[in-house]
């Protein structure tokens, strides 16, 4: 793992937001055929078939269930079901609430949640009444009162959830927190993280078009574009915030000795998906006259109770290659995920970038090592097999999630507040403290250890 297409460039699948398979079975996979965890799927689109796809190849569940309004994902699931030799799941989506009659099954401990994100919280919220382990797809909330929901039902029922944060498992991400956790930055002082990903061709395709090259979206539009391209037209704020976020919040502990404590944030024009629109389907179609509301570049700088600094930026709307941004600054050193580089006072020559390579190759995560060839087919480079083998060991054993309903509501709680600063020329915003102070005796989850 000398260069860095030898270890960067699996994880860097995750970038391309691909929808993979795997083409080999998980034949070392954790758990045993002894203990078998049901598990319930609600949304069986592109992420919840690809959930539900890693989980067909453990040993230790059984797909008890399915839940989705649209007729030809229920068909695409009970196929890969069957075709990975399982028994027929039962099967819910006569309306949007026969989600509620699956929760009522004795015959699922546990629910993964992957729909639309105006779904997310009310999902969540009933799956934990019905005292199910609940995995929730990001963004987890859309509202602070609906981040309270996630947190007050969580404490009312004792049912656990877990935000289902996959990038939180990625492997430079992974050996970066190694570093942290062995002080090779020193003192923590500022974070850059965010989700910059071209996603035109997916909030504008028509099903018809070659893919990036549709203008359509809502009812005329195919997967994401029926619905996430609506926010882009109605919002302005960062309603995609837990792929940079969660990472940075772990290395800084945030929930678990500092906590988030206010924020700003800005928005630019919007003129991306505009463009796109007339670029490829002409001044005079309909969607050319629409005026979407979301700025292209949202930028959100938030402080910590610890004296911390994380810029978060949302890009999505203009012509750009992917990137999460990320960059963790110490007083000894720092790493940048943008070029590969880090520096390290002592260690690197002065006022000179070193190639992270080797930096994170000796600190790679006992994870990865442990499990990183069985992972590399799961998706998502990787990292979709480390946080759904998380969610199912959690469950299994009832315990605690690593990543539970306080982060879910910390992090998400960055879109509506992003959007009340925005809407109030960059007015700091507090962000409310949904452990209700426990964050200053809460330990941090050992994210160090070779297992779940």
């Amino acid at each position: 793992m000398g260069s860095r297409r030898d270890f960067v460039k699996k994880t860097a699948l995750a970038g391309a937001g691909l929808f993979m398979l795997p083409s080999v079975s998980f034949g070392a996979m954790l758990g045993s055929s002894d203990q078998k965890l049901k598990i319930a799927f609600i949304g069986v689109g592109l992420r919840g078939v690809n959930h539900l796809n890693n989980v067909l190849h453990r040993k230790d569940t059984e797909v008890t269930a399915i839940c989705d309004v649209d007729p030809v994902r229920i068909d695409l699931a009970l196929k890969m079901i069957k075709d990975a030799g399982f028994a027929k799941p039962q099967v819910f989506g006569s309306s949007d609430l026969d989600y509620l009659n699956l929760l009522n099954l004795k015959e699922v401990d546990a629910v993964i949640i992957s729909t639309p994100w105006l779904w997310h919280t009310r999902m969540a919220v009933d799956s934990m009444k019905a005292g199910k382990y609940t995995g929730l797809e990001v963004s987890a909330a859309n509202t602070l009162e609906e981040c309270w929901d996630l947190v007050n039902t969580h404490e009312a029922t004792g049912s656990h959830l877990m935000i289902l944060e996959n990038v939180n498992y990625r492997r430079d991400v992974l050996a970066v927190l190694n570093m942290v956790k062995q002080n090779v930055f020193g003192e923590l002082v500022h974070f850059r993280c965010g989700y910059q990903h071209d996603l035109r061709g997916v909030k504008l395709n028509d099903g018809k078009s070659a893919y990036g090259k549709g203008v359509e979206f809502g009812d005329k539009g195919i997967s994401e574009s029926k619905w996430r391209t609506q926010h882009s037209l109605l919002r302005n704020g960062d309603v995609y915030p837990t792929h940079g976020i969660g990472p940075m919040a772990v290395m800084c502990d945030i929930n678990r000795g500092n906590r988030l404590m206010s924020l700003t944030s800005h928005a630019s024009k919007g003129v991306g998906l505009h463009n796109y629109i007339v670029d490829n389907g002409g001044k005079d179609h309909p969607n050319a006259k629409l005026k979407f509301k979301q700025g292209d570049v949202i930028t959100t700088t938030v402080e910590t109770t610890n004296g911390e600094t994380i810029i978060i930026t949302h890009d999505v709307n203009l012509p750009r290659p992917y990137s999460l941004g990320f960059r963790v600054q110490g007083a000894n050193g720092l790493w940048e995920v943008d070029g590969n580089r880090i520096y390290v006072e002592g260690k690197s020559k002065p006022h000179r970038w070193d190639d992270a390579d080797e930096w994170l190759k000796k600190y790679d995560h006992p994870l990865w090592k442990k499990y990183g060839e069985t992972a590399m087919d799961a998706g998502h480079g990787g990292m979709d097999f480390f946080v759904i083998n998380s969610f199912i060991e959690s469950a299994k054993e009832k315990l605690a999630p690593p990543m539970d309903a306080y982060d879910a509501a910390a992090w998400s709680s960055i879109t509506p507040l992003s959007e009340a600063s925005i809407e109030n020329n960059g007015e700091p915003q507090d962000i409310p403290d949904f452990t209700r102070g426990m964050w200053v005796k809460r330990k941090p989850y050992n994210w160090m250890k070779d297992t779940y």
